[in-house]
């Protein structure tokens, strides 16, 4: 028999590091290729690791709760053969940190708020950005003021290291003067409500936990504003009516509505590039790539946003094929942490559960969110020019929720009327 060495594999560019959550298989199991045997967890997306090979899971080499760097061994399978085998090249990735900033030495009442390996705020930093951090003397109150960019706004090792480098572009904090902490509101206080003996206490699980500290840094972050309109989604309705059965026949896959309003977001954002933006303090990033996120409602009734990448550069039928793989391997937790990352404007189809129209909060660091509402026959007044008649329709109503920082109502509602357009004008005629 031969030993074969399980490695934590790549996650994707952006990721170094994952926390091993559970372990799904014991020491002295047989595993089958491909079966997974422990569940990790990043800051971006839960998911499992599978085996590589056909054995028995000798020897377990981490525990559940520890943080382990890609690449390194985690168990140890017996497989047929003899002799050991190394490691698959999988390449340890270790950080390097960052070189300090020249700057004059800081007094300690900068740092009156808690040492990074003290942190009892509810902001989650993983060790990696905690060992910057205190190699570079950035307090916690420093951190909690950076803008991440990771999934459920996680800050992650880049935001750091831009911040250092708009620090030290800045020049230095003299050590004589203590840094004064800028005032903010006191928060209002949290009703307090006792159980009665009949009502069950839920814990929230870790993705309810970040999705909540997502929302509420969201519209701290962010002035809302959201604006609506109706659309005529007659021909866009008819067209898939007579094109889905032959599309799941032929492809075996669904053909829903959500593909065509992310071409129509794509379209309109070309139009108005201005809503394809992030803030950080005072600039405006102007994103290249249309990356539209994409809300998942998952069978444990949590939420994700995986991206459709570059769906500007994408056809219809290209889109088609994106979704349906990204929203069925959201839904098995099977998405890599980098199909949920870089997002720069999302939608969400609350129509899908028969709702009319919502106001949705916008996923950060993003500034504006499309939200999309059951389509319904409805009686409507149809123009022309020989006169007005009264027609049923298939009639939509959309919003736009944006950031007031960056968006005004003028260029939202261009915006919104322009995505409206581009759904009544759609070709019923397209091959697909």
């Amino acid at each position: 028999m031969a030993k074969y060495p399980v490695v934590l594999p790549r996650l994707g560019e952006a990721v170094i590091e994952a926390t091993l959550t559970k372990w799904l298989k014991n020491e002295g199991d047989a595993v089958t290729e491909e079966e997974p045997i422990a569940e990790i967890a990043t800051d971006k997306v839960d998911s499992e690791i599978t085996s590589p090979v056909s054995g028995i899971l000798v020897k377990r080499l981490v525990n559940e709760g520890d943080i382990i760097p890609v690449g390194k061994v985690i168990a140890e399978m017996e497989i047929e053969g003899a002799g050991a085998v190394e490691a698959p090249a999988a390449p340890e990735v270790k950080a390097s940190a960052p070189q300090a900033a020249v700057e004059p030495e800081r007094t300690k009442a900068v740092f009156d708020d808690p040492s990074p390996g003290e942190y009892t705020g509810h902001r989650f930093y993983s060790p990696l950005v905690k060992n910057i951090a205190k190699q570079e003397n950035i307090t916690f109150n420093e951190l909690d003021s950076i803008q991440g960019t990771g999934q459920n706004d996680r800050l992650t090792k880049q935001d750091v290291l831009d911040y250092l480098e708009r620090r030290k572009s800045t020049g230095a904090i003299p050590a004589s003067a203590p840094v004064k902490k800028a005032a903010t509101p006191a928060p209002a206080p949290q009703p307090v409500f006792t159980p009665g003996g009949d009502d069950q206490i839920i814990e929230m699980d870790r993705i309810r936990t970040l999705i909540a500290n997502h929302m509420v840094r969201s519209v701290q972050t962010s002035p809302h504003v959201t604006s609506f309109i109706e659309v005529d989604m007659t021909k866009i309705v008819q067209w898939r009516d007579r094109n889905k059965d032959a599309f799941q026949k032929r492809e075996g896959e669904k053909l829903t509505f959500t593909p065509i309003f992310i071409e129509a977001i794509s379209k309109a954002v070309r139009d108005f590039p201005m809503v394809n933006v992030s803030v950080d303090g005072t600039r405006i990033i102007l994103h290249k790539s249309i990356n539209v996120g994409m809300a998942v409602a998952l069978p444990n009734d949590n939420l994700i946003v995986p991206v459709i990448r570059d769906a500007g550069a994408k056809n219809l039928f290209g889109i088609i094929k994106n979704v349906n793989d990204i929203a069925n391997r959201a839904r098995v937790n099977k998405l890599l942490p980098d199909e949920v990352t870089g997002g720069t404007i999302s939608i969400t189809n609350l129509g899908s559960f028969g709702t009319l129209m919502g106001t949705p909060i916008i996923n950060q660091p993003q500034t504006a969110i499309i939200a999309v509402g059951i389509i319904k026959k409805r009686p409507v007044v149809i123009e022309t020019p020989e006169g007005d008649t009264i027609a049923i329709r298939h009639m939509m109503i959309a919003s736009i929720t944006y950031d007031h920082r960056v968006i005004d109502g003028a260029l939202g509602g261009r915006f919104l009327a322009k995505f409206a357009g581009y759904l009544e004008n759609f070709d019923n005629t397209r091959e697909i």
